[in-house]
């Protein structure tokens, strides 16, 4: 148990046990405008006491509201099964499975992991896995250079700003010239990626659905991209690929993403999985851990990692990456969603994400000022231009139960009427209607 001195006695007792004279000393190495206002800490609660003051904060977070809220993170229905699985004891307490004589469970369940993303992104190898969408763009960016021996990498501005701020932190040291292309018409500018395009380029980074929901084919930009010998990335929704065409389709080198919307939920920022597939000839250049199968001396299956070529193994500072925590649990849970929904399934939940999105553009282009923007076509999310600022429309529809949208104004200058929609298969029609509803209020007052 912590004991915590009161009288100036224990406190002096217990600054010279630690040899220093005073409090100020103690902390004479951190600036001041760093160190503590006050040691005017409260007295110490029962658990009892702790868990109800909890409670308490934790009423202050709106849960209750429909969400028609996307950006990158969807509120899609998880299963049942997903939790009651993922949460085995077999499962939920193991972590690295170094040693295939004893996790021959894991490594099986990453191995199909790997081959459901494979499956979803048209590509030859996947790895088990990374962080989240941002991170998994910046190793694919990274593998880029890597293999190319370039440094310049066009990134289309519909790619996400989140996952653009991240890929610019995590090279803010390195000599890499980023390059952005503005969107037009809510797609990808090629005009402006063309021009740009030449024997330096490492990469073309494109988003599909892209940030503002604009669906595209980036077939040409890809066979472009090939003839300066640059490589093609693309942040892609898996849910999305039971309708839209994959990467490997599209002749995409790696393809990365999100993966929250398989099958984990919307937690405050994580933890999050990040997605990563590649083309056979690039595997070598992939960071983390590639789990293989494999048969043992009788010819019985078995599963191996057969690529981990990280810095605390042989490669030290070759490695492709220093990807050391195990994110297999929410892969795990990913893999569990998918085997749940099946190759049919993944067709019919896109299918009805976008035909519930498409009921959505219909109503809300009833209501009187709000323009639903259709020069491309959409997935499940799309833009709205309203007649006020958005920003103040979101707030006055929270109070009336909606998260209705991402105000695009704060990521894009000149885009404060701006309103980014999705809609899930969650979303009722009732809730769709009583949402276009509450909207036209809000704009009337």
């Amino acid at each position: 148990m912590n004991y915590i001195p009161h009288t100036e006695h224990e406190k002096k007792e217990m600054l010279k046990v630690i040899g220093v004279s005073s409090i100020d000393d103690l902390f004479k190495c951190i600036p001041k405008d760093l160190r503590p206002r006050s040691f005017d800490i409260p007295e110490g609660k029962s658990e009892f006491e702790v868990i109800e003051h909890l409670k308490l904060l934790s009423h202050k977070n709106a849960t209750h509201l429909t969400d028609f809220v996307g950006g990158g993170f969807y509120d899609h229905y998880i299963p049942a099964a997903v939790d009651a699985l993922a949460n085995r004891s077999e499962f939920y307490t193991a972590y690295t499975p170094y040693q295939p004589e004893c996790s021959q469970g894991w490594l099986q369940a990453i191995y199909e992991y790997q081959t459901v993303i494979c499956q979803l992104s048209g590509l030859d190898v996947a790895n088990a896995s990374l962080y989240d969408g941002g991170t998994a763009l910046y190793e694919a960016a990274m593998m880029a250079v890597r293999l190319t021996k370039r440094k310049k990498i066009i990134v289309d501005s519909g790619v996400s700003l989140i996952y653009r701020t991240m890929l610019y932190a995590y090279t803010s040291n390195l000599s890499i010239e980023f390059v952005e292309t503005p969107v037009v018409h809510g797609q990808s500018c090629r005009e402006d990626i063309y021009k740009h395009l030449d024997d330096k380029t490492a990469a073309v980074i494109v988003q599909n659905p892209n940030f503002f929901g604009a669906v595209d084919d980036f077939s040409d930009i890809v066979k472009r991209a090939h003839s300066y010998g640059a490589l093609a990335i693309a942040s892609v929704y898996p849910v999305s690929l039971g309708m839209l065409k994959s990467p490997g389709e599209m002749g995409f080198d790696i393809a990365t993403g999100e993966g929250q919307s398989l099958g984990l939920p919307l937690s405050f920022g994580g933890p999050y999985l990040g997605l990563i597939a590649v083309r056979r000839e690039h595997m070598r250049q992939m960071p983390g851990r590639i789990v293989g199968a494999t048969v043992d001396k009788d010819n019985k299956r078995g599963f191996v990692l057969t690529l981990q070529a990280r810095e605390q193994h042989i490669r030290r500072e070759k490695a492709t990456s220093n990807i050391c925590s195990n994110e297999a649990l929410c892969a795990l849970r990913a893999l569990i969603y998918s085997s749940l929904l099946g190759k049919q399934g993944f067709v019919d939940l896109a299918n009805l994400n976008y035909q519930k999105a498409e009921f959505a553009k219909a109503t809300l282009e009833k209501v009187s000022g709000v323009k639903v923007k259709r020069s491309a076509p959409t997935f499940n999310e799309f833009t709205v231009c309203l007649p006020k600022n958005a920003d103040e429309v979101v707030c006055k529809m929270i109070s009336k139960g909606f998260a209705c949208g991402f105000p695009l104004g704060r990521f894009y200058k000149g885009m404060d009427n701006y309103l980014l929609v999705a809609v899930t298969e969650k979303r009722t029609k009732e809730e769709i209607v009583q949402f276009a509803n509450s909207l036209e209020a809000s704009l009337c007052s």
